[in-house]
């Protein structure tokens, strides 16, 4: 019985349409539903390969950006709106890596940026004074090595190179002659090339213990080799973390970006999925229970009520984040049961308004 009054509505439409299948066809397109999914992955090889990019990284973030959404629609044919995806990939991002015979600075090139007679700096800033009093005029990418004393509560020699870029000196910190003894070092420099590379990724942890790094963070460390008869020269070199150790940067750098799918292709999406934690919900005074009551006439039963404390959440959580920014934010509700639902907000005028 159950089978036949099922087939009915189908039978009658079958015999009183006039072009019965596109009836029925529209009734099954508009009962459909959209699908939607979350991925996280890293491309590889043979998606390089599916972009034709020969080098296997793009060449820049924003080709990153371009190139990815049809990758994504490939993969995932049957996603639609609501859908998101990690993804993460290379991009080529070469870093300065200059070079330069090092200059040490007399007590009178010292004294005449102080104005006093110690032969030192005691001052951050007084090796910039010099740079600009010595090179007036530089041209862009022009490096100078330079061995000066600065003290400090006690004085000493740094090795520092300085790079002019976009109208200004950028300081590539060299080891200091400590460094150089706990690195094994008799003096203060390296024998060889192969020497410096094997020691300095070695040596990176120990020089960033009080100021630790994640993963894909880069550095730049400039190192000295002896080259005979008293002359001295600078390398620096760029070196990348990768979570637990380091090694040489070779200008690939690696970056994830979120993508959204809009209903009708995927978009790069900066949305950040976030759940309300027990300081949360402390922080609007909903920490009894650690929910929104949204039954009918308690305080959080509009949208507008909820969005309210949800700001609130997030200017404080997340203060100085740019114009657009946007959250998903999960949190538990009240509804005569517990449940948990999400709300989608964008970041509008320094207000987090409804997506």
């Amino acid at each position: 019985m159950k089978k036949f009054i099922y087939l009915l509505p189908v039978l009658a439409l079958f015999f009183t349409a006039c072009d019965p299948m596109e009836d029925i066809n529209a009734v099954l397109d508009a009962q459909e539903e959209v699908i939607s999914g979350e991925a996280t992955l890293t491309l590889s090889d043979d998606d390089y390969d599916a972009l034709n990019l020969n080098y296997g990284n793009f060449s820049s973030i924003e080709d990153a950006k371009t190139m990815i959404p049809s990758l994504l629609s490939d993969k995932f044919p049957v996603w639609g709106e609501g859908s998101l995806a990690t993804v993460t990939f290379k991009w080529y991002n070469p870093m300065s890596t200059p070079s330069g015979y090092v200059y040490a600075l007399s007590d009178a090139e010292h004294n005449a940026i102080t104005g006093k007679t110690y032969g030192n700096f005691d001052k951050s800033y007084h090796i910039f004074n010099y740079l600009d009093a010595t090179f007036p005029s530089p041209s862009e990418g022009e490096f100078h090595s330079l061995r000066y004393r600065f003290y400090a509560g006690g004085e000493t020699t740094l090795t520092d190179g300085f790079l002019y870029e976009n109208g200004q000196w950028t300081r590539f910190v060299g080891f200091t002659p400590d460094e150089y003894k706990a690195m094994g070092e008799s003096y203060p420099n390296f024998s060889s090339h192969d020497e410096a590379a094997i020691k300095i990724p070695l040596a990176l942890p120990d020089i960033y213990k009080f100021s630790p790094k994640k993963a894909g963070d880069i550095v730049q460390a400039m190192y000295e080799l002896y080259k005979g008869g008293g002359i001295t020269k600078s390398y620096v070199n760029n070196y990348i973390f990768d979570g637990n150790s380091w090694s040489k940067y070779n200008n690939v750098a690696v970056e994830t970006i979120k993508f959204g799918h809009d209903g009708t292709t995927w978009v790069p999406d900066n949305t950040i999925k976030y759940t309300l934690t027990s300081a949360d919900y402390a922080l609007v005074g909903n920490d009894r229970y650690n929910n929104f009551d949204v039954r009918e006439g308690r305080d959080e039963e509009t949208v507008e009520a909820r969005l309210a404390k949800i700001n609130t959440i997030l200017l404080n959580n997340f203060p100085g984040m740019a114009e657009g920014q946007k959250f998903a934010v999960s949190y538990n509700v009240y509804t005569g049961a517990a449940e948990v639902w999400e709300m989608r907000v964008i970041l509008s005028g320094g207000q987090y308004v409804l997506q």
